[in-house]
């Protein structure tokens, strides 16, 4: 089991990647795909608990129309069929995000892929879709305030999928450092890296030399 227990990846650069390849924009997406699906059997090969990926946060509807459907789209088809592929090497699907203009049919899909890997207990996979980590925030307030007096812990206590544990590493690919909104409260202490290399470039090898990083990290939560 790695010392590195939740694995947060921001992953950036799937356009760009495109551009440089002098593909269209849906290209770069379609690789992104790819390349979480050999990422999520490296982490589960390197013992990683938890891993999740950012891969559409609430900022992006103002993209191109064009490329949102694709995304969308992409979703649609892929997220069950992933599911599938998951369960059969024991490792749960988790979604986490608002259904705000989130089409029906792909909150019944996701519904579905989760409930596929429900019973696995290998590593969790999750999905930040349609996500911000000021809204999730927002949203955990409301409920807790709706409940009694806001704390620390009745927000955490609503948060999405409150048994999500806390961030230890933070990556971001693409060379941009930034966070973008991703998991707020779950990383106050979280460790960050980041990657030159464009998201659709990564590999096992990145997951490895991600891993030993953190390892050689002292993490000392304000003490």
């Amino acid at each position: 089991m790695s010392e590195l227990k939740h694995l947060g990846i921001i992953a950036d650069g799937n356009r760009r990647w495109a551009k440089e390849h002098k593909l269209p924009k849906i290209e770069g997406h379609r690789q992104g795909l790819k390349t979480i699906e050999k990422l999520i059997q490296s982490c589960a090969k390197a013992g990683i608990q938890y891993v999740t990926f950012y891969v559409f946060s609430t900022e992006n509807w103002g993209r191109e129309k064009s490329e949102v459907d694709y995304i969308m789209k992409m979703a649609e088809t892929k997220i069950v069929k992933m599911a599938e592929k998951m369960a059969k090497n024991n490792i749960k699907m988790v979604v986490l995000g608002s259904r705000e203009k989130i089409s029906p049919t792909l909150v019944s899909l996701g519904e579905k892929a989760q409930k596929i890997t429900e019973k696995c207990d290998g590593t969790t996979v999750c999905f930040c879709f349609n996500y911000g980590g000021e809204q999730e925030i927002a949203d955990a307030a409301k409920i807790a305030s709706s409940e009694g007096e806001i704390t620390p812990e009745t927000i955490r206590k609503h948060l999405y999928k409150p048994e999500i544990p806390d961030v230890d590493l933070v990556v971001r690919t693409s060379g941009e450092m930034r966070i973008s909104g991703f998991m707020l409260w779950r990383i106050a202490y979280s460790e960050l890296m980041f990657i030159e290399k464009y998201f659709p470039d990564m590999n096992e090898g990145d997951i490895k030399e991600i891993v030993n990083e953190y390892e050689k990290r002292n993490r000392r939560f304000g003490k």
